[in-house]
């Protein structure tokens, strides 16, 4: 049985009745609770009706799953997070849930904008025609805003028509049943969500609604007569007049020019701009609605992996355009892009153990602050064992002796210090580094004297690990490109031209670009996917090869759905053709962070994002190639497992090329100007000879391999030099 999945939320509410502010913008919340549940499919028609009673939704504890428990959400206005959490942690069902408003404790009058990365890109056209632009799907998709222009313009025709003097008795009443279903939406989602007292309330207040819109709705089909069209008239006169003035501070006159200059910055060239959305790919259809959740007006602008599909000329403008826009506007951004969530953001939302922790700062700042505050804790905690050691002897010894010998003084003394075992040991300071004070740092009821001394545990996924290179035998290049040049058809233009390229054992080779220059056509001639049209490529004749595709993630994908049955050990134990055992295959799922009933038990179809990364590097490892090519790995991954493979890239004893936007990768592996957690093993590097070391960045523009002397920084610059030429 296919069951459908929904989130249920609940949080602590006050008592009093707090009417909503235009001017309040912040999100406070306490007490947030969040789980994931799964519902069984409805049969009986009943259960398909509209009625406010079949709208509660009954949920079933046992197939909940709880993504956060009396949690603190605070958002504060004009602030910019960071939200980072392992994968499968809840961060997307978190950001659902404040975008669809299913939060209780939340005001219901702001303005959320997001960008969901989990959207169906079938879904991508749901605003107007099938054959809708580019640019009309952005101008579409903010609905308060085109809600405001439609009322100003049907108020303005009603009062300027002097053929009918009724109609505006007419559109008030339509007016006024809009924003009575837009109430009863709100009140009948907190007779949902609400329960207790409050729920039998907010019951009431549904039944109450329910009643106001079918009066609406039977004075919508009478005719109107002229004994209201004065305080219609009036009415109008005071909404048209705060409607202009709500959409002049919205500068909405000037949507489309706004429109056109975010989709130029994301890329979108007055071709593309013209298209219609049907016709773009999957990757273009993302930064589409990546535009339209920036163009919208919004108090909250909501961004999950926004860098996706995004080359680094697009991630610097957007990096700038965050920066620039409205003071007041709070924004959640979701990004495995360590630089780029460095760069926008200002403080650090850490989802954890089911719970919100904050930081103000960068995500370099709290890591930093992380591992200092680790180390400090974990140096008291030691000296404080071996004090507890000393204390626990010295209370043995007493006791002996005072027993032995009668001395009431040693039994005293060992009585004391048993006390201050008990009661007295663990943090000497408080938060601020004084003195700790049980009356100011612990005050109100607690079982001990002093807050224990807990030392957190570090946040990141599983360490990752590669086989090392098989043995290569005798010296030589692996990869050697000699005025290679290619294009897809004699009558293009070419696209690669005159690359010269030689590749030994232990380089490390970064190819950066921007989208559609060529770098992944240059990849698949490197691993002999396609073939050149001039020059020569020569191998190594003992040489493997593993290749990593854009798209290795999606083949995966595809194939789970196609064969609902194969499992990760099942796909590694066909692609060695039998030259792994079963024992082997696991070995190498394990060293990647694929172990336990995950490996045998789960069809693909049913791994996340970064465990199919994982089976992806798998069916790439499994040979230990002696070169490894990568495109846009980090894609799927959040930030922890970018960190992960990062380290485990670096200690690799192959060869590498890779191809990514990612900074901190580029650096970190290719350049090694980043530190890691990477201990270099000399054991598992026994059998190989690493001939060479060399580190070097190459921009590929027009068609041809320019060495960055300056690495990731130099290419970093002139994007930035080319993004001034853009306007925000």
């Amino acid at each position: 049985m296919d069951y459908s999945t929904s989130i249920q939320v609940s949080c602590r509410q006050t008592r009093f009745d707090i009417k909503e502010d235009a001017a309040i913008k912040d999100i406070d919340v306490n007490g947030l609770n969040i789980s994931i549940v799964s519902t069984p499919p409805t049969a009986s028609s009943s259960e398909s009706d509209v009625s406010s009673k079949s709208k509660i939704t009954k949920y079933s504890k046992s197939a909940a799953i709880e993504i956060l428990g009396q949690a603190e959400l605070k958002l504060k206005s004009g602030h910019r997070y960071g939200l980072i959490g392992r994968n499968g942690t809840g961060k997307s069902t978190l950001l659902r849930a404040i975008s669809e408003r299913l939060i209780p404790g939340m005001l219901q009058n702001l303005k959320i904008a997001f960008l969901d990365q989990t959207i169906s890109l079938s879904n991508i056209d749901n605003i107007g025609s099938g054959n809708s632009t580019v640019l009309q799907y952005v101008l579409d998709s903010d609905k308060y805003r085109n809600e405001l222009l439609s009322q100003r313009d049907l108020l303005s025709q009603a009062l300027n028509d002097t053929t009918d003097s009724l109609s505006v008795v007419r559109v008030m009443r339509q007016i006024r049943h809009d924003r009575l279903l837009k109430e009863f939406s709100y009140v009948e989602k907190m007779a949902r969500l609400r329960s207790g007292a409050r729920g039998l309330q907010a019951r009431k207040e549904l039944v109450a609604m329910e009643k106001k819109v079918s009066e609406s709705s039977a004075l919508l089909l009478a005719r109107p007569n002229s004994s209201t069209l004065q305080q219609d008239s009036q009415e109008a006169v005071d909404i048209l007049s705060l409607l202009q003035s709500e959409l002049d501070m919205m500068h909405a006159t000037d949507l489309e020019a706004k429109a056109r200059r975010v989709l130029a910055g994301l890329g979108f060239n007055d071709e593309r701009i013209k298209a219609p959305v049907r016709t773009l790919s999957g990757g273009w259809q993302m930064r589409l609605l990546l535009a339209a959740a920036l163009v919208k007006v919004s108090d909250v602008l909501i961004l999950d992996e926004p860098t996706n599909y995004l080359d680094l000329l697009g991630i610097i403008w957007l990096q700038k355009y965050i920066e620039s826009i409205n003071s007041d506007t709070t924004v959640v951004i979701v990004s495995h892009d360590r630089s780029f969530v460095n760069a926008v953001c200002d403080e650090t939302i850490i989802l954890s153990e089911k719970s919100l922790k904050y930081f103000r700062g960068t995500l370099d700042e709290y890591e930093e602050d992380f591992r200092s505050k680790r180390l400090y804790l974990l140096r008291v905690k030691e000296a404080q064992d071996k004090q507890i050691e000393h204390m626990q002897k010295t209370i043995q010894t007493n006791l002996k002796l005072g027993k032995k010998t009668g001395d009431d003084n040693r039994l005293r003394q060992a009585k004391s210090r048993q006390k201050k075992l008990d009661d007295r040991m663990g943090m000497q300071v408080n938060a601020k580094g004084g003195r700790f004070r049980l009356s100011k740092d612990m005050p109100g009821w607690h079982d001990n004297m002093r807050a224990h001394i807990d030392v957190p545990e570090e946040e990141r996924e599983m360490h990752l690990k590669f086989p090392s290179a098989s043995e290569l035998r005798f010296p030589g290049p692996l990869v050697s490109l000699e005025k290679v040049s290619f294009r897809y058809s004699r009558s293009t233009e070419e696209v690669l031209h005159d690359i010269d390229l030689v590749v030994h054992l232990g380089d490390r080779v970064g190819i950066v670009g921007l989208n559609g220059c060529g770098k992944s056509t240059l990849l698949k001639l490197i691993t002999g996917v396609t073939t050149p049209r001039k020059g020569a490529i020569t191998k190594h004749s003992r040489l493997k090869m593993g290749y990593y595709s854009q798209h290795s993630v999606e083949s995966l994908q595809e194939l789970g759905k196609f064969d609902l049955a194969v499992t990760a050990l099942s796909l590694l134990l066909e692609k060695s053709g039998g030259s792994l055992s079963e024992q082997e295959c696991r070995g190498i799922l394990a060293m990647l962070g694929i172990a336990g009933n995950t490996v045998s038990a789960v069809p693909i179809a049913k791994l996340s994002g970064g465990q199919l990364v994982r089976l992806a590097f798998a069916l790439v490892l499994w040979e230990r190639p002696h070169i490894m090519v990568l495109d846009e790995v980090t894609t799927h991954l959040d930030f922890y497992t970018v960190n992960a493979l990062s380290d485990a890239l670096a200690a690799y004893n192959g060869a590498l090329i890779i191809v990514s936007h990612d900074r901190y990768l580029v650096r970190r592996v290719i350049e090694g100007t980043v530190s890691g957690d990477a201990e270099d093993d000399e054991d598992d590097h026994d059998d190989l000879t690493v001939l060479s070391t060399k580190r070097t960045v190459y921009r590929l523009v027009n068609g041809t391999l320019k060495v960055q002397k300056d690495g990731m920084n130099q290419f970093e610059k002139a994007m930035e030099k080319k993004c001034m030429s853009i306007s925000l």
